[in-house]
């Protein structure tokens, strides 16, 4: 028999959706759905774990590139299971402590450990959220769903075994040859995960060069760091793959040729789950990416129905989720029909990746800025021409800055090189409060000789 329960609000997703029921909705009935592990995606096999590996892999490459300071120093050994263990031992407690927190100290919430869909609405209006074996009937919703990895056909009907960002990082030792395909930053930041802790990595990628959504000049110039580093294939497609006896793949590529691996990663991308939530049911559309669809306020066509984060947001990005579930959640408090409801800020969103270099971004790239015929001023720092850049002995790492001449608006900033996502940091504040590049240059001190001295040259450096 199914179980029915009424309530004043439902959650779909624990990753940011989480968030939102705080003291201020204790007096509201509340359902929360997750199907997966509780927490989300970022906290569970994404941006927190990932970057607990990343950081393991920057000790070991600094320590294998010591000589070129001077200091003899090498990678004796990597022990991966207390890597893992180190990583999932602080996680794995965590989602469970969230789940626990929800389920036992939480008198108005009810979690369904299960997949959920919509089934249109009662007679009284409420929404029909149907599980295996319950149903929810609920005045308010709020599709905070999420995304998943995506695989090509040609991968995940050939039988064979492969890995993707949910599984790779429980691998049970470093893989002797790893071979990646994608060629974006979940791609980017594995090559050099596992490449720094002992992996022969292959990346094959479908494009001309890697990370091709970023401003052109960080996207070459890290496809030529990664080419000497990595075994990288550019314009190539993957046509088959199949186990071999022993273990391993045998990765067959368009050009005719293969390659053979002991670990498979596929990192093409990621969906949005939207489509596995029977929308239509309410009147809910997805746009061509496959995205929910919801207005500003993150309200979508169906009344007292909200989205926010990967299930509706074009930035895949947490801290993109949760400012979108502060709106959300400050939207809730006032009623659908408010006259003050909060906006989503989506002007100014940055973004990093942690490979190596890593790379930070905000606004727009050069060649969007000339598309849109703006009259634009571009200057590019090299941060082996600035003190800590030079006592590191960089030579790949570089800062430009995009501006608008004439009035010194900044447009843009991209950068590749040691501490990126934290040098970048002026930019986006200065973008977002609407700061001039001369007043951010010299309207405050830049300590010397940081590393943000190479953002405060390439301002400096703007021919305004």
């Amino acid at each position: 028999m199914t179980a029915t329960q009424i309530v004043d609000l439902a959650i779909i997703g624990t990753g940011s959706g989480n968030s939102i029921p705080n003291e201020r909705f204790d007096d509201r009935s509340i359902a929360i759905f997750e199907e997966g592990v509780y927490g989300g995606t970022c906290l569970n096999v994404g941006c927190i774990p990932t970057k607990m590996f990343v950081y393991a892999a920057e000790v070991a490459d600094n320590a294998a590139r010591g000589d070129r300071l001077g200091v003899h120093s090498r990678v004796d050994s990597v022990d991966w299971p207390a890597i893992v263990n180190r990583v999932f031992g602080r996680i794995d407690p965590i989602s469970a402590g969230g789940r626990e927190y929800r389920e036992q100290r939480c008198d108005n919430i009810t979690v369904y450990s299960t997949h959920v869909e919509f089934d249109g609405r009662d007679d009284d209006g409420r929404y029909r959220l149907v599980t295996a074996n319950s149903l929810v009937l609920a005045d308010e919703v709020v599709i905070a769903a999420g995304s998943r990895a995506t695989v090509p056909p040609a991968i995940s009907q050939c039988g064979a075994p492969y890995y993707t960002n949910n599984d790779v990082m429980r691998l049970d030792h470093v893989p002797d040859r790893l071979i990646i395909v994608g060629g974006g930053y979940i791609a980017a930041e594995f090559a050099h995960v596992f490449g720094a802790l002992g992996s022969a990595v292959s990346v094959i990628a479908r494009g001309p060069a890697l990370l091709r959504k970023l401003d052109t000049d960080i996207s070459t110039r890290f496809t030529t760091v990664a080419a000497e580093k990595w075994d990288v294939r550019l314009n190539t497609d993957v046509t088959n793959v199949v186990e071999l006896d022993g273990g391993g793949v045998r990765v067959s590529l368009g050009d005719g040729t293969h390659l053979d691996g002991d670990a498979l990663l596929v990192a093409t991308g990621r969906r949005p789950n939207g489509d596995r939530l029977n929308l239509a049911s309410i009147g809910v559309d997805l746009d061509d990416h496959g995205r929910v669809v919801c207005d500003p306020h993150g309200r979508t066509a169906a009344a007292h129905v909200w989205a926010l984060g990967d299930v509706s947001s074009p930035y895949q990005l947490k801290h993109v989720a949760n400012h979108e579930q502060r709106v959300v959640q400050a939207n809730l408090l006032k009623g659908w029909d408010a006259d003050d409801l909060v906006w989503f800020d989506h002007r100014y969103v940055p973004a990093a990746v942690f490979t190596h270099p890593q790379i930070a971004t905000v606004g727009l790239t050069e060649d969007e800025a000339r598309d849109m015929d703006l009259n634009i001023t571009v200057k590019v720092q090299a941060y082996g021409d600035v003190a800590y850049g030079w006592a590191m002995e960089d030579t790949t790492g570089f800062c430009k800055v995009i501006a608008e001449r004439g009035t010194g608006r900044l447009l843009g900033c991209h950068i590749l090189g040691p501490q990126a996502p934290t040098v970048i940091q002026p930019i986006i504040q200065a973008m977002s409060f609407g700061q001039t590049a001369h007043e951010i240059a010299r309207g405050q001190y830049w300590i010397h000789p940081a590393m943000p001295e190479v953002l405060e040259n390439a301002l400096l450096g703007l021919e305004i």
